[in-house]
């Protein structure tokens, strides 16, 4: 972990935070473009970049490239996978649970494997990449199950449609974020 004491390299610092932010945003809002349409939820690699952005920026700056993919989207840019891929409607839509569940599962993925002064097990770090599935599944189902009910389908039908086609796809894309994470040199400081 890198730590600076003089002003120019904190500046330096800084930036390189807002960089990696943005590339995680940015990163994130690819993801969605890598999608398989089920009905009514897609099957995206967005997943992997979340779970990264916890494991890599940690429980402050991951949800913050999160917090940015939506703001980038509810502006205008395509970011979401679901149509119409941009603006508020698509946080109304089927797939916001989803969404909103990428800031805490970055969160909780970076919380629980953020510790500065000790090297963490492989088990630790894999338990907080499904930690951080489980808020996006906790979030994204609860969302759908109210979205079908309004839309005169049974809100039981959230789990068949919206968690069990993704349990395999998401563990392993979980993995790959493990796997990755291991290779990037870069981690922030708090």
């Amino acid at each position: 972990m890198l730590e600076f004491t003089h002003k120019g390299n904190i500046a330096i610092e800084r930036v390189r935070i807002a960089l990696a932010v943005a590339l995680f945003s940015l990163l994130t809002a690819a993801g969605a473009f890598a999608r398989l349409p089920l009905t009514p939820v897609p099957v995206t690699m967005q997943v992997m970049f979340v779970l990264l952005s916890g494991l890599v920026l940690g429980p402050v700056y991951g949800p913050l490239s999160q917090i940015a993919y939506i703001s980038g989207g509810i502006a205008g840019a395509p970011f979401f996978a679901a149509f119409p891929h941009s603006g508020p409607a698509v946080l109304l839509g089927p797939t916001g649970g989803y969404i909103l569940g990428f800031v805490f599962a970055s969160w909780i993925t970076g919380y629980l494997s953020w510790k500065e002064t000790t090297r963490l097990s492989k088990f630790t770090v894999i338990a907080a990449v499904f930690a951080g599935i489980a808020a996006i599944y906790c979030l994204g189902a609860a969302w759908l199950a109210q979205w079908l009910r309004l839309n005169n389908a049974s809100p039981w039908r959230a789990f068949e449609l919206g968690v069990r086609p993704f349990l395999a796809v998401d563990a392993l894309k979980g993995l790959l974020a493990v796997a990755f994470a291991k290779f990037l040199t870069f981690r922030v400081s708090r």
